[in-house]
């Protein structure tokens, strides 16, 4: 990608944060008022932010890291500046893991100093440009560029609103510890609240969204895996998998005017691989709908990025995407909510059960990726839950030279026991089809069934209930 390439996208990026702002709803007052303050907002301070962060990460993987990567100069700026930009092969967890969670600190940044979303995005990007000329002396990455630039908003969203949730009067979180854990979620709000105090609080409102959480805490076993590789894998592993629904289509009087609105965000850690699932979709642009009395959901463009990594095989991808999210009043005591999404993103794929040294073995494409998630809700008792992935890599761009085809089923069926206390038992199916002329064909496949503790945010598993007000 040039120079010229970057300049014009970020061009793009603070024209759409201009329109933005322009386009908020402006309600005409009923009689002449005193007029309010401007919410405050800050470009200055998450710039300097950025520049400080992306120095001191250089420092200190300069110190530590024991490469000669970080040993920037005058000379490797310069050079980077007049690029040319390519594909790097750091390991894997760097790249698509790593440099996304970048990316979300840069734009937490730019929202927890009263940025809009937009904005905080534009900013994100030259962030990452920023670190690709300035933070390493090797040339600029493309792949970097998108997984910090685009990827670290798409994670940085969801990460700012629930830092938010845990800072609102009302939060689940006992007060002492909500500064806590707001930094620990989001980082960049809790030091700026730090520094600031309630300097940028007035700038977002989160226009009091319903929402849904929950977190498993169990043991999990293999029952099923075939793979014509060798490698080692562990059958029992020690789990913990976070969830959270915002913006659930239904809530009398909320909107969706601005990006991530309406988000979903998932986190899987395994006591076999650390991070093996972290993957969020919102809401970029769109409206809701209804139908008929019973059925309320959204619709329009979604922003996605998967992080996944069983014992088998690595995926992530960056994507956008067409579909709707709603909810369905089946009966009187019984919901289903679900979302479908197909769309195109750029994708990595990495074999993991080769012998070899590192993890850089994998290869980048556009790809076509779909997904389906479904939760039937029984009143304030139980509920089951089924999602579905799909990535295909390589048809698009060179199908000649191989391709990679990824699915992951996930279900779960969750039985509230007494207040937000449940128990839940699982089945997950990752399998992987590829093919290329290197290594011929290859088929991966793993199944494991856990058990779990659950704790839920809401009795009702996140049903929302609109049919009183609709009928006043």
């Amino acid at each position: 990608m040039s120079m010229r390439r970057i300049a014009i996208l970020l061009l793009w990026f603070a024209w759409r944060a201009v329109v933005a702002q322009q386009a908020e709803p402006v309600t005409p007052a009923a009689e002449p008022v005193t007029p309010v303050a401007e919410p405050d907002k800050s470009y200055l301070l998450p710039a300097l932010e950025i520049i400080t962060f992306d120095f001191l990460l250089n420092r200190y993987n300069r110190r530590f890291s024991g490469s000669t990567d970080y040993d920037v100069s005058a000379a490797s700026i310069r050079r980077n500046l007049r690029g040319p930009w390519v594909v790097d092969n750091d390991p894997f967890k760097v790249n698509q893991f790593a440099h996304p969670y970048q990316g979300s600190l840069y734009h937490g940044a730019g929202r927890a100093t009263g940025l809009g979303y937009w904005e905080a995005a534009a900013l994100t990007f030259a962030g990452s440009a920023w670190w690709e000329i300035t933070g390493e002396k090797t040339p600029p990455s493309r792949n970097d560029q998108i997984a910090s630039g685009i990827a670290g908003s798409f994670l940085g969203e969801p990460l700012f609103r629930m830092a938010h949730l845990a800072l609102k009067d009302g939060s689940s979180v006992p007060r002492a510890w909500r500064e806590w854990v707001a930094t620990a979620i989001s980082p960049a709000v809790g030091l700026n609240r730090l520094a600031f105090g309630n300097r940028f609080d007035s700038a977002f409102s989160d226009h009091d969204p319903a929402y849904y959480g929950r977190v498993h805490l169990g043991y999990t076993h293999v029952t099923q895996h075939a793979f014509n590789t060798s490698g080692s894998f562990k059958q029992n592993m020690a789990q913990a998998d976070f969830a959270i629904d915002y913006g659930l289509p239904g809530q009398p009087g909320y909107t969706y005017h601005r990006p991530f609105d309406y988000f979903n965000l998932q986190a899987l850690f395994s006591s076999a691989n650390g991070v093996e699932n972290l993957s969020t979709r919102g809401l970029l642009y769109g409206a809701d709908y209804a139908i008929g009395d019973n059925y309320r959901g959204i619709w329009g463009l979604y922003g996605n990025y998967d992080y996944l990594a069983p014992q088998i095989f690595h995926v992530s991808t960056t994507a956008l995407s067409l579909g709707t999210t709603g909810q369905w009043w089946v009966s009187k005591t019984v919901a289903l909510q679900g979302t479908a999404l197909a769309g195109l993103g750029y994708a990595a794929a990495s074999n993991t059960t080769r012998a070899v040294a590192d993890d850089t073995e994998y290869h980048y494409g556009m790809a076509s990726r779909a997904g389906l998630a479904l939760r039937v809700i029984s009143g304030t008792r139980a509920s089951v839950d089924v999602s579905a992935r799909y990535v295909s890599l390589g048809h698009i761009t060179s199908p000649s030279s191989g391709r990679d085809e990824i699915s992951r089923i996930d279900s779960a069926f969750t039985w509230r026991i007494q207040g937000p206390h449940a128990i839940g038992v699982n089945y997950l199916w990752s399998h992987r089809s590829a093919s290329y002329p290197a290594i011929g064909s290859r088929r991966q496949t793993l199944g494991t069934v856990g058990i779990y503790y659950t704790l839920l945010s809401q009795q009702r598993f996140g049903a929302v209930d609109w049919r009183a007000s609709a009928g006043d």
